[in-house]
């Protein structure tokens, strides 16, 4: 294994394979910042260039532009309030607030390092996974999958703010919009309306950007203010003080980058998925969880390790017996087979240097994207001084991009508009988005593997020892939840009782 290891990351600088890797992370970059194209996307234009290559040059090409894409969508979550894919959604919570307050160089060196650390991490665990890949993904079942979305469903309570009843319902709405469109088991349609379009349900990314990013430039538009509160965003020191915050929560970035690597390993769950439960565990596990949603960077460095490093963890599945790890992994599978390499043993045997290789050219591609956008934040961040009337036309026409190439539908862009008005609304009067997005990602991944383990399993599906230690995770999270709300009523009350008595 040893040899295999040094041979893979040989293999990563020789020539012309680092020149591939290099050009596909500015590749990725680039991908990242435009909103609603994610990483898929590049990976998807790119396999045909892939055809007369190498393997190894081929998969640093593709693995260095796919692997580094959510690096560059934090860039617009942090800036503009538009994540430049559904995974960078939970960085806008606190990176936007980050941006208003005149920090968006600390938040972005907060979000490429912790990047940067989460994919090494999940690398280095696809290395040490490698002689038991299989065992670990064949113990999760249907059962699990469900408490896993059930799991995060709880985190609803932990996000919806200072009222449970908003964010309750904020996330039944969100959880309804998810079951819109066919019945996976029977195919009757679910309140689609008589709209064909509805047929396949709501889509993440039209959802997301209307619910942030349009609401965000309504609001802007009717202040006719700028974007940013404070009008100096932070030079190079700023940039630096982000790298210093990220090893001070060393702890939590390492939490999160294994949550990640871990929800990357279970197929169907996805980043975005990584991404929530992480800033529900920083919210859940940090002095100061109570401010997430301000502009703390805690709540930057939790989801972006995750969404990281849950990219590596998605190999697991995909190179161990070919069932891809996340939508990016399902397009990478099919450059297997064009190189003529068949995930499973054979990969796990006579190209056991190639799966090293891979998972060398995913912590040399985050080192490489953390060092261009570092050296490029002070100048990438002054993008937030544009004024109100300039950045309003340019957001909205991202977002209408997005929305569209998406799925090349115009029906994404009434939805972007829908949900703009909708987010407006939720923002004006107090209601949390987030946790609207939270239902919309888990409603059918809950409901589909609900259905799997009842046909497999029949009632007594959650009685596997897996389930049972999930189940416990999900008690616990709502006790810590009930006692924490009880605490910050308390001295609620007590901060009022002593005004009174002043």
């Amino acid at each position: 294994m040893a040899e295999a290891a040094l041979q893979g990351l040989l293999a990563v600088f020789t020539l012309p394979t680092f020149g591939y890797l290099v050009m596909g992370v500015l590749i990725g970059i680039v991908v990242g910042i435009l909103p609603g194209v994610s990483g898929s996307f590049s990976l998807a234009v790119l396999i045909p260039f892939t055809f007369v290559m190498e393997p190894a040059a081929a998969f640093g090409l593709l693995l260095g532009a796919h692997s580094i894409s959510d690096v560059g969508g934090s860039i617009t979550a942090i800036l503009l309030n538009t994540p430049g894919d559904a995974v960078n959604a939970a960085t806008i919570f606190d990176g936007f607030p980050m941006t208003k307050k005149g920090q968006a160089g600390r938040a972005i060196g907060a979000a490429v390092t912790s990047s940067a650390i989460g994919g090494t991490f999940g690398a280095l665990s696809l290395m040490a996974l490698i002689p038991i890949m299989r065992p670990l993904v064949l113990s999760f079942a249907p059962p699990e999958f469900f408490l896993m979305a059930v799991l995060g469903i709880a985190f609803i309570a932990i996000l919806s703010g200072k009222s449970l009843v908003k964010g309750v319902v904020a996330g039944g709405l969100g959880l309804l919009i998810g079951l819109i469109g066919l019945d996976p088991s029977t195919g009757a349609q679910r309140f689609t309306f008589g709209f064909l379009q509805l047929w396949d349900g709501i889509k993440l990314v039209p959802v997301t950007l209307g619910l942030f990013a349009i609401a965000e430039m309504i609001d802007l538009a009717i202040s006719r203010g700028d974007l940013i509160e404070v009008k100096t965003v932070g030079k190079v020191g700023s940039a630096l003080q982000g790298i210093k915050d990220t090893f001070k929560n060393w702890g939590l970035v390492l939490r999160c980058s294994l949550l990640g690597t871990i929800i990357g390993i279970v197929p169907g769950l996805g980043g975005t998925t990584a991404s929530f439960f992480a800033y529900g565990h920083g919210k859940q596990s940090a002095k100061n969880g109570r401010d997430f949603g301000t502009g703390v960077v805690e709540g930057v460095l939790a989801p972006e390790s995750a969404n990281s490093s849950k990219e590596a963890g998605a190999l697991v599945p995909t190179i161990a017996f070919g069932i891809p790890g996340s939508a990016g992994m399902a397009i990478l599978l099919g450059a297997f087979y064009v190189q003529g390499l068949t995930p499973g043993p054979e990969m796990l045997t006579t190209n056991v240097w190639l799966v090293f290789f891979m998972a060398w050219c995913i912590v040399v591609a985050n080192m490489l994207a953390a060092i261009i956008c570092m050296f490029a934040a002070d100048r990438i961040a002054r993008f937030a001084l544009l004024p109100g009337d300039v950045m309003v036309p340019l957001v909205l026409v991202l977002a209408g991009i997005g929305a569209y190439s998406y799925n090349d539908s115009l029906s994404d862009l009434v939805l972007l508009l829908i949900f703009g008005l909708v987010g407006y609304w939720m923002k004006v009067f107090g209601w949390p988005r987030p946790v609207l997005i939270i239902g919309l990602v888990l409603a059918r991944i809950a409901e589909k593997n609900l259905l799997l383990s009842l046909r497999l399993f029949q009632e007594t599906f959650f009685m596997r020892p897996i389930s049972l230690v999930l189940i416990a995770i999900i008690i616990l999270t709502l006790l810590w939840t009930i006692r924490d709300r009880r605490l910050r009523s308390a001295e609620s009350v007590s901060v009022r009782a002593e005004g009174g008595m002043v």
